[in-house]
């Protein structure tokens, strides 16, 4: 089964950028992937999924327009980059995978998980 391992987060200013990446331990391809975030206090909640060949994307509207996702197949590699960061987008950021092949916001229907990054975005 495909493991995956986040990196990337750290501390950033405002308006500043981050790009996370997502390292899966087995061939990626097969399988749709999605960002989501969990800050303190609330609920995970998604950001951006793509499809494997990467020809359909989904973002969540707090995002459209500043985070990018984009995956490498060959690299076995999912990205998100983050542009005109906000102190709102302050949380652990995961990937997942969805076996189901699924371009689609809901994390339970998201099979394997990664551990998380943090980002933190101060004001």
């Amino acid at each position: 089964q495909v493991q995956l391992a986040e990196s990337g987060g750290g501390l950033v200013q405002a308006g500043g950028s981050l790009r996370l990446s997502c390292a899966a331990s087995g061939r990626m391809f097969g399988y749709s992937m999605g960002w989501f975030r969990q800050a303190p206090g609330k609920e995970r909640e998604f950001v951006a999924a793509i499809s494997v060949s990467g020809g359909r994307i989904m973002y969540a509207d707090y995002v459209k327009g500043r985070f990018t996702i984009s995956r490498d197949n060959d690299k076995n590699t999912l990205y998100l980059q983050m542009n005109s960061l906000k102190p709102e987008d302050t949380a652990v950021y995961y990937c997942a995978a969805d076996s189901y092949n699924l371009v689609q916001p809901s994390a339970h229907r998201y099979d394997i998980w990664g551990q998380g990054t943090q980002v933190t975005v101060s004001s």
